[in-house]
């Protein structure tokens, strides 16, 4: 799997599990202390995440770091 294959299942699952908890990419973004423009980015993979800005969102989610990365 390439870096770019991985963001963007990373940013799909991302927004799957946003979108199940009924947040909008605006609340999300007030919650991991992002823009609403770079949470866009994020979901469609085209933002490199910070290790920091990944355990934001895993804990945003209520789930481990390791379960939002494992994106096999």
């Amino acid at each position: 799997m390439t870096e770019a294959q991985l963001l963007k299942k990373l940013g799909l699952k991302i927004k799957q599990l946003r979108t199940d908890k009924g947040m909008s990419q605006s609340e999300f973004g007030l919650e991991i202390q992002m823009e609403k423009s770079n949470v866009s980015r994020m979901e469609a993979g085209n933002h490199n995440l910070k290790i920091g800005t990944l355990l934001r969102v895993a804990n945003a989610l209520e789930i481990s770091l390791p379960e939002l990365v494992d994106v096999r």
